[in-house]
Formats: C-alpha cells, sequence, structure tokens
C-alpha cells in the first residue's frame, strides 16, 4: 500500500461549490424527512460529506487529521457508481463517528479528476482513504455490501499493521473541518476565515497583516505563499503549460510556470527538478528568474519538509 502527503491549489469554483452545498442540503432533508440514513450526523460533523476542488483541503484533509476519510471518485453516469455510492453511505452512517466519507463529483471538479488520473486510476467508481494527510488508493470498482465491510475492515487492520493508524485512531469523533486553533489575534482569526471560505485575495491581505505585525510567524509565511501560488495558477492553462514545457525545456518563463501547476497538483519533486534543470541549463537573467522562483516555492512548505532540503542541495551543487 503506497501513499503520499496530499494537498490541493487552486482556483475558486463557485458552480462546484453550489453543486456540492445542494447535494449536502438534500441529504440533510433526507435525513430530517426519515430518508435513508446516508447523511446521519456524527458527534460532531456529517457522516457524508459533497466535496469541491476547493473544500478538499479542508474538509477532508484537515479533517483526516483526527478521523480517516474514504473519498468516493463518481459521476453521475456512471452506473457501478450508483450501486457502490448508497453502500458507501450506509456504512459511513453506521460507522457512527470512526471514519467519514467524502463523495467527489469528477465532472464538477476538474482538478480532483485531474489528480486521479496523474495517480493512474483511469476508471469510476474509485475510492481512496485520506488518513493524517496520507492518501491511499483503496477500491476500484463497485462490490457488493458484505464485500465492501469486509475491505473496510481489512484496510483500517492494514493501516494500523503498517503503523499509519495508531491504535484508538478509528474511534476519535468526527471534528469539524478546519477549526481555527485558539488564538488572540483577531487578524488572524480573518485569515484563517478568508481562506476557509475561499476568498484567497481577502486571505492573503490577512496573512500579509499578520507577517506585518510578526515577521517570524511560520504559518503565516507558509499560508501566503500558498495562497501566492493558487492565485497564480488560477490564470494558467495548465494543459498547455505542461505540453509546451516539454517542447521548450529552456524556457524559463514556461518552466517557472509549469513548475507552479506541478506544485498544486502535489508533484512537489517534479516541479523542483524542473527548476533545477533550468538553473543548470541558463545562464543570466534566465538562470537567476529559475533560482528566485525555486526559493518562492520553497516557501510554500514547512522548512523541515524534507524535499525543501533535497532541492536547497541541489541548487547549492548547481550554483556552485
Amino acid at each position: 500500500m503506497s501513499s503520499r502527503d496530499f494537498s490541493l491549489h487552486g482556483a475558486i469554483d463557485l458552480g462546484a461549490r453550489q453543486a456540492a452545498a445542494k447535494k449536502q442540503q438534500e441529504r440533510q432533508a433526507r435525513a430530517q424527512s426519515g430518508g435513508p440514513p446516508a447523511a446521519a450526523a456524527g458527534a460532531a460533523g456529517p457522516a457524508v460529506m459533497d466535496v469541491t476542488d476547493q473544500t478538499f483541503g479542508t474538509e477532508v484533509v484537515e479533517r483526516s487529521k483526527t478521523v480517516p476519510v474514504l473519498v468516493d471518485f463518481w459521476a453521475d453516469w456512471c452506473g457501478p457508481c450508483k450501486q457502490l455510492g448508497p453502500i458507501l453511505e450506509k456504512l459511513a452512517a453506521e460507522a457512527a463517528g470512526k471514519w467519514v466519507l467524502a463523495k467527489v463529483d469528477i465532472e464538477a471538479n476538474p482538478q480532483l479528476n485531474a489528480y486521479m488520473q496523474q495517480m493512474g486510476v483511469r476508471g469510476i467508481p474509485f475510492v481512496a482513504v485520506v488518513v493524517a494527510g496520507q492518501l491511499l488508493p483503496f477500491l476500484n470498482g463497485a462490490a457488493p455490501e458484505p464485500q465492501i465491510r469486509d475491505a473496510i475492515d481489512q484496510l483500517f487492520d492494514a493501516l494500523r499493521k503498517e503503523g499509519i493508524l495508531p491504535e484508538g485512531f478509528d474511534d476519535a469523533p468526527v471534528a469539524e473541518p478546519g477549526e481555527p486553533q485558539p488564538t488572540a489575534d483577531p487578524v488572524y482569526a480573518a485569515a484563517e476565515d478568508a481562506l476557509r471560505a475561499g476568498d484567497l485575495d481577502g486571505a492573503r491581505t490577512a496573512f500579509q497583516a499578520v507577517l506585518d505585525a510578526d515577521p517570524a510567524d511560520a504559518h503565516a509565511k507558509v499560508s501566503l505563499a500558498r495562497i501566492d501560488l493558487a492565485l497564480r495558477v488560477r490564470a494558467i492553462d495548465a494543459e498547455r503549460v505542461l505540453t509546451e514545457a516539454e517542447e521548450r525545456p529552456l524556457d524559463v518563463p514556461l518552466q517557472i510556470q509549469a513548475a507552479d501547476v506541478e506544485m498544486v497538483s502535489d508533484y512537489v519533486d517534479h516541479a523542483f527538478d524542473r527548476l533545477l534543470k533550468a538553473v543548470r541549463g541558463t545562464a543570466g537573467d534566465d538562470r537567476d528568474a529559475a533560482r528566485k522562483h525555486l526559493l518562492a516555492l520553497f516557501e510554500a512548505l514547512p522548512a523541515d519538509d524534507p524535499r525543501v532540503g533535497k532541492a536547497r542541495r541541489s541548487l547549492q551543487s548547481a550554483l556552485f
């Protein structure tokens, strides 16, 4: 079983967010009217959530730090998805907070769809599990309910044995995504609120105010760098840029854009290697631009991230 840290930053898709909110309201209405228990609420949050490109970070990745999240990638046109989805929703409700289910409509969420394809997944339904920020492939295709039950039990047993899921972890209550940490700083709270609301420009302004007051605030630095990255990628035609970047490896402005796209898609090593090659293969202003942008991308990760340390050493070798 392989895993990877998952992160996603990108443009705000209001249509997808509205569609997800509508689906969530429909689930809640069914539960209140005595319909199927698919959306039954746990102790501190729903057992089933419809998530989007923009809410995945808080509702899945952040939530997974306190409770495992199964992610069901589906589409309206997918017949097997309509068989598997209700089974997963039923089991999520029965789990009573030991794990929760996030549903992703791949037609409405192109970034998550692209990420799934980059993982090598070519068909749906596809189910992944996210635990402590790590995404692991789980199921590909539909199956009868008893088989799904057994597979989920085996999944959590395997996660415990591998040390990914500590003993008692799946007994933790469901936590609300993105809960702000206690803070006495209203500016910091405003920054977090804007980020959760998907207001990247407002979040950037607020985090900049935090940094102006405390230049050593590491979390604000990383958040600001990630927001800047998301704002840049929002204006990029990712498919075109990646294709042209392969054709013109010494076009530094193009390599910089391609590195941003890869960084957003969580291909961090690819992004770093791309800019390192540009540093090695160019000179003068082009080389300096690639170097500076690589340093800027380092800021989007914690200083102790091993990928940053490795790339810093490679950069030093390339320069000297």
